[in-house]
C-alpha cells in the first residue's frame, strides 16, 4: 500500500463514519448474523468492531452470552461505548494480528468490513482461529469494492475520469482480497474446514444528492479522505460530475445497491 493510500485510510471519527458507511453496514450485518444462525448463549469475538454496528446486531439478533470487540482505534471504541450499554459487551484495544484474547475462548469469531485493511490478513484469520474452540465458527464479510458496492464504485469512476491519481486509492484496485475466490483461498490456507460463502446485497437509498455527497466530506476512509484532500475547485468538479451521472429519480432520490461478500468456516476439531 502506498504512503498516499495509507494517509487516506483514516478511521478516527465515529460520527463521520456512520453516515458514510455505518448506516449501510448495519443492513449487511443483519443478513450476516442471520446467515450464521448461531446458537443462543454463544461467546462471540468481533475483530475490528469499529463503531459497534455489527456488535449491536449480534446483541439484537443472536442472544449471545458475551461479545468481546477488538479495534485499534480508541476513538471508534469510545464512540461504540457511548452507544452500547450492555453488560455482555467488552471492548478492547488491539491489533487483529495479535488479538488480546485467550486460546479457545470463543464459539464464534467474526470480522465485518475490516479484513482488507489489515496489513497481513492471513495473520488475522489465524488469530481468529486461535481464539476459537474446536468446532467454532470463523466468518468475515467485506465490501465488493470492484463491483457492486455502488456508492463507492460511482465515486471512484468519476474521480478517476478527472484525476489519474485517484486510481491508486480506489479500493477496487487496492484490495483484490475482496472477492469470493480470494476469501476462500485465504480460509483454505488458514486450515479452516467446511468453507461456505455468499453475496449479501442491500439497498442504499439516498433522499437526495446532498445525502449521497455530504458523507464524502467527513474524511473517514479512502474515498472521503481523497475527497477532502482536493482543492476546492477540483472537489467542485467531482461533485458536479457525480451529480450529473448518478441515477436520480423524479423525486430527487438516488437508488443504489451495496454488495458484500461473506465467508464462513469451522475450526477443525
Amino acid at each position: 500500500m502506498s504512503d498516499i493510500a495509507k494517509r487516506e485510510d483514516k478511521w478516527s471519527a465515529g460520527d463521520a463514519y456512520e453516515p458514510y458507511v455505518g448506516r449501510w453496514s448495519r443492513l449487511v450485518a443483519a443478513e450476516f448474523v442471520d446467515w450464521l444462525d448461531a446458537a443462543k448463549g454463544a461467546r462471540w469475538l468481533e475483530v475490528g468492531c469499529g463503531t459497534g454496528a455489527l456488535t449491536e446486531t449480534i446483541l439484537d439478533r443472536a442472544a449471545p452470552q458475551r461479545v468481546v470487540g477488538v479495534d485499534p482505534s480508541e476513538a471508534f471504541l469510545d464512540f461504540a461505548r457511548s452507544r452500547l450499554d450492555d453488560r455482555r459487551i467488552e471492548l478492547r484495544s488491539g491489533d487483529a494480528r495479535a488479538l488480546p484474547v485467550e486460546n479457545g475462548a470463543f464459539d464464534i469469531a467474526v470480522a465485518g468490513l475490516v479484513l482488507n485493511f489489515v496489513p497481513e490478513p492471513a495473520k488475522a484469520v489465524f488469530e481468529m482461529k486461535r481464539a476459537l474452540r474446536p468446532g467454532g465458527i470463523v466468518a468475515v464479510y467485506v465490501w465488493d469494492y470492484a463491483g457492486e458496492m455502488q456508492l463507492m464504485r460511482r465515486f471512484w469512476e468519476a474521480a478517476a475520469a478527472l484525476d489519474d491519481a485517484a486510481r491508486e486509492l480506489d479500493e477496487g484496485r487496492r484490495f483484490p482480497i475482496c472477492k469470493p475466490e480470494a476469501l476462500r483461498a485465504l480460509f483454505a490456507e488458514a486450515g479452516v474446514d467446511d468453507i461456505d460463502g455468499r453475496a449479501i446485497d442491500v439497498p442504499t437509498v439516498f433522499s437526495d444528492f446532498d445525502d449521497y455527497w455530504s458523507p464524502f466530506l467527513g474524511g473517514q476512509g479512502p474515498a472521503p479522505g481523497y475527497c477532502v484532500s482536493l482543492s476546492e475547485s477540483k472537489r467542485e468538479a467531482l461533485r458536479e460530475k457525480l451529480r450529473a451521472e448518478l441515477p436520480t429519480s423524479p423525486d430527487g432520490s438516488i437508488h443504489l445497491k451495496a454488495r458484500a461478500f461473506a465467508i464462513r468456516g469451522v475450526q477443525p476439531a
